[in-house]
């Protein structure tokens, strides 16, 4: 990557789940001239590149000798790099549809490494001393810009695992000494499900860096293992230009807290009409650079769609897609993702608090949940739920009436699942994270299959 980058080109991280389709979409939409994949990889690359419309050569890492020749002439071949010059194009994870190329310069990661040095507090960074380790893969922002880029700028170590091992991450972290560590979303939730050992306190890391925290296991996760995992929010577009990090006291454990509004950033809370929100209510975040320059640190565009570009930037602003709402003491908590918004009978619903509820079932190992049509309500409720341990059919109504008083317990009425459906897995990404459109797409037809329960009847009003 860093030689490369010398040479003024730009590389695209392949994701290693990724398979036929996927890596046909990124190199056709990419214009990749060159892949460079280890032996085990060339296989899959040899199916995958049929598929589009241009020869690329396929590279070993061990390559000597002449470079295949260029398929065309490079955009920027006559123009020394600097700053503005693109590093790397990175793709959106596709939960809401087709993945989209984002083009990161070259300050972009600097920008990202600068934030992550400067943050302090609980998440302060020593100079010569600090190990990060991290199983996020590098075709994800979060280890190629903030951990990679942290650890070259302060003369740290970076421990790229090759992915996360709940049985033995925290061998792995102990053995190189980590004193930061990486996670994401659930896994937590996988660490915390182990049994509880002796070695659990026996390391050496003074924080987590943890976006997509759930809530629920904020602070047993914090109590267990003895450091504390540090919320924060960002997207790949909006890179350190844009982002917030709960790192210092109060930090509102278990809340979904992400911070304050960092002092580069501008932020505002608005309402479907782009109005403004007062604190306490709420609405999708938008985002920009404070300054002359609201673009400063976010992605240079998308790829081959100035549509979206300039869409996602209307007004002025970068529209997050993301629901929070600001607390009294001015700190944001993430809501959820405003497409995941379930709209029923007036009422809005994050799937992602219906989620965390339904996880916590001792017979749910994992949970989805997304809007299926309803002719009454415009949408009702459908969790799509896998379990620890597989049922017989005959016992499936009785479960789901078990999650539905379960959930009852916890939220609002309208919240709790009209639909419950057992599936065997969950649909994700090539990068694993849950995958929004096909969910909403099997939202639509569950309804009318056999593992599908019809529970809508146990949604009532109770009485205060």
């Amino acid at each position: 990557w860093w030689a490369l980058n010398a040479l003024g080109v730009s590389v695209v991280p392949l994701p290693a789940d990724a398979r036929t389709a996927e890596l046909a979409w990124v190199l056709e939409h990419s214009d990749a001239t060159r892949v460079v994949a280890i032996a085990a990889r060339h296989a899959l690359l040899a199916k995958a590149l049929p598929r589009i419309d241009r020869v690329v050569p396929v590279i070993a890492p061990d390559h000597r000798g002449a470079m295949p020749s260029p398929i065309h002439a490079a955009p920027q071949a006559d123009r020394a790099p600097d700053r503005a010059t693109e590093c790397a194009l990175l793709y959106t994870s596709g939960t809401t549809g087709r993945p989209k190329g984002c083009v990161l310069s070259n300050d972009y990661f600097l920008h990202a490494a600068r934030w992550y040095v400067s943050v302090g507090d609980l998440a302060t960074l020593r100079v010569d001393v600090e190990r990060i380790a991290t199983p996020l893969p590098l075709s994800h922002m979060n280890a190629m810009a903030f951990s990679t880029m942290a650890a070259l700028a302060t003369g740290g170590c970076i421990v790229q695992m090759d992915r996360f091992h709940p049985a033995t991450w925290l061998a792995s972290v102990r053995y190189a000494g980590a004193t930061v560590v990486h996670t994401l979303g659930v896994m937590p939730a996988m660490l915390l499900a182990r049994a509880p050992s002796r070695e659990e306190r026996a390391h050496a890391i003074r924080f987590g860096f943890s976006p997509g925290l759930d809530p629920a296991h904020h602070a047993a996760f914090e109590q267990r293992y003895g450091f504390p995992l540090l919320e924060a929010w960002a997207m790949t577009e909006t890179g350190a230009g844009g982002i917030t990090i709960a790192a210092r006291e109060p930090r509102h454990v278990g809340t979904r807290c992400i911070g304050p509004i960092d002092a580069a950033v501008d932020a505002c809370i608005v309402d479907a009409d782009g109005v403004p929100v007062t604190d306490g209510n709420a609405g999708e975040l938008r985002v920009r650079a404070r300054g002359a320059d609201p673009r400063r640190g976010f992605f240079t565009h998308y790829l081959k769609d100035r549509h979206a570009t300039e869409a996602a930037w209307a007004d002025g602003w970068f529209h997050t897609g993301d629901t929070v709402r600001r607390g009294p003491d001015g700190q944001l908590h993430f809501v959820d993702r405003r497409q995941n918004v379930i709209r029923r009978s007036g009422e809005n619903i994050a799937a992602i608090e219906v989620e965390s509820t339904l996880v916590r079932h001792p017979q749910v190992a994992s949970c989805a949940v997304a809007a299926t049509p309803d002719e009454l309500r415009g949408d009702e409720v459908i969790a799509f739920v896998v379990l620890r341990a597989p049922i017989a059919a005959a016992e499936r109504a009785a479960l789901a009436a078990a999650l539905v008083t379960w959930t009852l317990q916890e939220l609002a009425y309208f919240k709790a699942p009209g639909w419950v459906a057992f599936v065997d897995t969950l649909p994700v990404t090539a990068s694993q994270k849950l995958s929004r459109a096909e969910l909403a797409t099997l939202a639509r037809e569950a309804p009318r299959q056999p593992y599908c329960v019809d529970v809508r009847m146990l949604k009532k009003r109770s009485e205060p």
